[in-house]
């Protein structure tokens, strides 16, 4: 069949990697600021948990949550779902999960295992037979002995159990250190906020970067750079790696477009002002080296100042403060005093402007004398806490 021609195959089309069963975690209390900001993703939600929700995401849906989402804590993604009464179940089906796509040889790996209301309860046994499992698949794996979240992000591979009804869910964690850790906060002052509660503060008050603000107790500049951030859209995730970028099979090329996207969409500057200011001039110092870590020294105003020499510009704008709460034991009466400084002053130097601020103290909130709404609640370093929203009175200048 001399000068036949072959039939032409069509090419043959590459298959979309298969959809990724997410779980996205956050602060108890913080999930409707999150779903607010998947929406803007155009993330659906699937399901809704106390400090997480549940969605379906492509590879591209996964990196622009870890890259974009500002009150998230990590996203993991559910590799494996079994029953097991007996420690022959887990290493039975711990063979099955494909551990080879999460992780590379010679990488440390991390397992955080609960079980509750199950036959197995010892948590170290059963991390132990899913670490001998892992150890089948991918040679030369290394179980990493910390086990504190401060210390995670050094390049291992952190794995999230839990057994509830002898029903096991394993889940891998794409995100790596906690997604607070923004890579801008070194210098801190006393009791610094978690950069994902700073911008809940923020989200929950309803600013979005165009009318000033202001932060008279501003400690290590927190609130004020997460402003300077939503301001000029700065995806919080651009100066800091992910876990997802060491898997195997990794999308180089696509990571490196939403990145380069992310990086096209900030603005040059604040167009507001934004002033951080604080009555311990250490406060001061580490807001100064933080911003210019984060990269918007230029866009704060950060000034040494008392309290009652706040000067806010006429017209509308936002005091958010994050005060003392005054739950050590001790005398109240210092901070029933700046409490009431903290209202006297907006009410004659901020008509018209919004007053927000995290309490955990009712008690003190009173002091201030303005009719507070409860926007949110959570707990910042173990204690209880809420989001409260005032608007100044105009006219009492």
């Amino acid at each position: 069949m001399h000068g036949a021609k072959l039939p032409v195959m069509p090419p043959r089309r590459q298959s979309a990697p298969p959809p990724l069963d997410a779980l996205i975690v956050t602060a108890p209390g913080l999930e409707s600021l999150m779903r607010r900001e998947l929406g803007v993703l155009s993330i659906a939600i699937t399901g809704e948990e106390p400090g997480a929700v549940s969605a379906t995401l492509t590879t591209r849906d996964l990196m622009r949550a870890n890259l974009h989402l500002r009150t998230a804590s990590r996203v993991v993604v559910r590799l494996a779902h079994f029953k097991a009464l007996t420690f022959a179940d887990v290493e039975k089906h711990g063979k099955r999960v494909p551990w080879d796509t999460v992780v590379v040889p010679g990488q440390r790996v991390r397992f955080r295992v609960t079980c509750r209301k199950s036959r197995l309860y010892h948590s170290g046994a059963v991390a132990q037979r899913l670490m001998e499992a892992l150890a089948l698949r991918v040679r030369g794996v290394v179980l990493a002995t910390a086990a504190d979240d401060e210390q995670e992000g050094g390049g291992e591979q952190l794995f999230v159990v839990r057994l509830f009804r002898d029903q096991v869910v394993l889940s891998v964690d794409s995100s790596g250190a906690l997604l607070h850790r923004r890579g801008y906060r070194q210098a801190t002052a006393k009791a610094p906020l978690r950069e994902t509660l700073a911008a809940a503060m923020l989200m929950g008050a309803g600013w979005d970067g165009s009318t000033p603000l202001i932060d008279p107790m501003c400690g290590s500049g927190t609130i004020p750079i997460e402003a300077a951030m939503i301001a000029r859209r700065i995806a919080p995730g651009l100066g800091r790696h992910f876990a997802f970028e060491q898997w195997p099979g990794h999308d180089a090329a696509l990571w490196r477009a939403l990145q380069g996207e992310a990086a096209a969409a900030v603005r040059p500057a604040a167009t507001v002002q934004i002033v951080a200011s604080d009555r311990d001039a250490g406060a001061v110092e580490a807001t100064r080296a933080n911003a210019e870590r984060a990269g918007v020294l230029g866009d704060l105003t950060i000034i040494k100042q008392s309290l009652s020499d706040l000067s806010p510009p006429p017209g509308s704008g936002l005091i958010v403060v994050n005060p003392p709460y005054g739950v050590r034991v001790g005398d109240k009466k210092p901070l029933r005093n700046l409490f009431a400084q903290l209202g006297n002053v907006a009410r004659a130097r901020a008509p018209g402007w919004r007053l927000a601020m995290l309490s955990a103290d009712r008690d003190l909130e009173r002091q201030v004398q303005l009719p507070f709404i409860e926007q949110w609640k959570a707990t910042n370093g173990g204690i209880p806490v809420r989001f409260i929203t005032a608007e100044v009175p105009a006219g009492e200048k």
